[in-house]
């Protein structure tokens, strides 16, 4: 009974730690994440197979509970009690689906890794192991994703210390060779450092000093300038116009996180600016739950709340391109940037606004997760976050 105490104690641990590596924000640790499935199924009892599945994402997303507090500017409680409320779903599905069998574990890993892949459970489903596929199998392509697959399946199965010296195997050889994503000619993704103003100061002066620095970055010959999540705030004729009679004599679109309100919510987009006009280009498929998108508001016959339009707009055109946008949250789970995929993208937009994740790895697991699905399907990748 003592030796089972501590052997369940140590999948715990292993648990967590592999958490907290795995969803540091290094891109090249990743791959630590694939330690999970080899906890779980050496767990003996659905118990513990629900508590090493509890350490693995807590850890992984443990700096929420500090990001929900400043997002609000409140105390820590009520992002703790999200945090483990987003947990709910990815212990559930995990512990109902861990099987004392050994030899269908894999099927039933398999599939718990498909539920948390897509709605309804992969709207929470962060920190997702797949996501290590882009460093395994850089360049690969859906060939990397079926040999990722092939390599979880064989992670809960009884020879899983050959699977998983032969994934050590291409994650060395990966991180030996590895470059980051390039960056596609013409284009040019803008950092700002703007904190909690961004997208809430809709002065004038400010406006005008966005504007400036997309000009500057025009000038060094990028066509195409990416502004991050909310740069302009509300999206309102007034804006629109301001816009476009700043760049009446250069040739530059300018792509910018803005919002869309109305009466019966908003929604969270990225819009299309140049000389002849602007537009919405893109309407983000996912907020996040609870803080931005929430639907038990309509249950009540009350309005607010983000808009999810979980399928819509895949790939956007941009001049010649077409375009994988992703908007914050949708950097942090699967099915966003598998179904743009399913369309073939020329690149990758990726944008935030990440001023409330002060102090926490959350940007950071967002750029890695983002850069590994670029390298995955060989594309390149345009960043634009604010901080």
């Amino acid at each position: 009974m003592r030796r089972e105490y501590l052997r369940a104690t140590a999948l715990i641990f292993a648990s967590i730690a592999i958490g907290v590596v795995g969803w540091s924000g290094h891109v090249l640790l990743l791959p630590v994440a694939l330690g999970f499935p080899v906890l779980w199924s050496l767990a003996r009892t659905r118990l513990v197979a629900a508590l090493v599945s509890a350490g693995y994402f807590l850890a992984a997303s443990r700096g929420l509970p500090q990001g929900v507090a400043a997002f609000y500017s409140s105390d820590i409680w009520p992002g703790l009690l999200l945090w483990l409320c987003a947990s709910l779903s990815f212990v559930m599905v995990h512990a109902l689906l861990w099987p004392k069998k050994p030899n269908i574990r894999p099927f039933r890993f398999l599939l718990s890794a498909v539920i948390m892949a897509i709605p309804p459970f992969g709207i929470t489903g962060w920190a997702h192991p797949v996501t290590a596929a882009g460093v395994l199998f850089p360049g690969w392509g859906w060939w990397g994703l079926g040999l990722m697959t092939a390599g979880l399946a064989g992670l809960v199965t009884r020879i899983w210390p050959a699977v998983a010296i032969a994934l050590t195997g291409f994650w060395l050889w990966s991180a030996a060779s590895w470059t980051e994503p390039g960056l596609p000619n013409g284009w040019r993704g803008v950092d700002l450092e703007l904190s909690a103003s961004l997208g809430r100061d809709a002065g004038l002066q400010r406006h005008r000093d966005l504007v400036a620095t997309v000009r500057n970055g025009a000038s060094n010959g990028a066509r195409f300038v990416v502004l991050p999540e909310s740069a302009l705030g509300f999206w309102t004729p007034t804006v629109t116009r301001l816009w476009t009679s700043a760049f009446g004599d250069n040739d530059a679109t300018v792509i910018a996180g803005a919002t869309v309100l109305d009466t019966s919510g908003y929604d969270n987009v990225l819009v299309a600016i140049d000389r002849n006009g602007g537009g919405i280009l893109y309407r983000e498929r996912m907020p996040v739950p609870g803080s931005m998108w929430q639907p038990w508001r309509s249950w009540f016959g009350e309005s607010g709340g983000a808009r999810a339009d979980f399928f819509a707009s895949p790939v956007v055109s941009v001049g010649a391109s077409w375009v994988a946008p992703l908007i914050c949250y949708e950097q942090l789970i699967v099915w966003p940037i598998l179904q743009s995929m399913l369309h073939d993208p020329d690149l990758v937009v990726a944008v935030g606004n990440g001023w409330w994740t002060e102090g926490t790895s959350i940007v950071a697991i967002q750029r890695a997760a983002t850069t590994a699905w670029a390298k995955l399907f060989a594309k390149p990748l345009v960043i634009a976050f604010n901080t």
